[in-house]
């Protein structure tokens, strides 16, 4: 799927939402359908990565580079500002996980 198909999903979502002929929780089901279909057949310069393992960032796609990348990524998304800056303390400890292509 390509950004304007995706584009083009998201609108059909919202006016039937707008129009009441999907509720809530239909348009946010299209929505998230739409943004995954286009996540996994992203066709950029940069690869989509999925991250394993501990909460919260088990399970976070992003677009990125290279793996170190999306590592970065994945734990600015979760509130860390780098893999370097984060430590393994106690009051901020960093979630193990790896990071996968999708």
């Amino acid at each position: 799927m390509d950004r304007i198909s995706a584009i083009r999903n998201v609108e059909d979502a919202l006016r039937a939402f707008e129009n009441g002929d999907a509720d809530l929780a239909d348009t946010e089901r299209r929505v998230a359908a739409t943004l995954r279909t286009y996540a996994t057949e992203f066709d950029g310069e940069d690869d989509v990565f999925r991250a394993v393992g501990e909460e919260p960032v088990d399970g976070t796609v992003v677009v990125a580079p290279s793996a170190p990348a999306a590592r970065e990524r994945v734990l600015a998304l979760a509130g860390g500002d780098s893999l370097n800056n984060m430590t393994n303390s106690e009051s901020d400890p960093v979630p193990e996980f790896d990071v996968e292509r999708v």
